[in-house]
């Protein structure tokens, strides 16, 4: 008598294939917004860092002169410059704002930075809607300074 042998094939059930298939989707969704966001996150860390900087070049150069300078590129003038090079935009696409108010008791500068990440809520960004610089598309980096 011949017994046809049965041999349990081996493989995956659908219902095992689509239960992988799902959390490999839940894990990427996951994940993919924060590698994605991750370049907007350092483009504007780099902003907030190159905004410092020109900052503690206004103040060095307030200590020196008594004043703020008229323009970011007198921070470059003379023998000693306080900076060798203005900071531009990681992107270049918009650049750094500097603002200069005189007056004959309050002086006051504002620096300000576009920002790409709108789901920043650090400090000193704002909303780019209540800013002098309304070509901002999310938030603005800004640095104020009155004496």
């Amino acid at each position: 008598m011949s017994k046809a042998i049965l041999r349990k094939q081996g493989g995956f059930t659908l219902l095992e294939l689509l239960i992988v298939i799902v959390i490999i989707g839940i894990l990427a969704l996951l994940i993919i917004p924060n590698i994605t966001s991750a370049p907007k996150k350092a483009r504007d860390t780099k902003r907030k860092t190159d905004i410092t900087t020109v900052r503690k070049g206004l103040e060095e150069y307030f200590v020196n002169n008594n004043v703020y300078p008229a323009a970011l590129t007198d921070l470059q003038a003379g023998t000693a410059p306080i900076i060798k090079a203005i900071p531009a935009d990681p992107k270049g696409a918009a650049p750094y704002v500097y603002t200069y108010t005189p007056a004959s008791s309050n002086t006051t500068y504002t620096l300000s930075a576009c920002l790409e990440n709108d789901q920043d809520n650090g400090d000193s960004v704002i909303a780019a809607s209540g800013s002098n610089n309304t070509s901002c598309p999310a938030k603005v980096f800004q640095l104020v300074n009155g004496n």
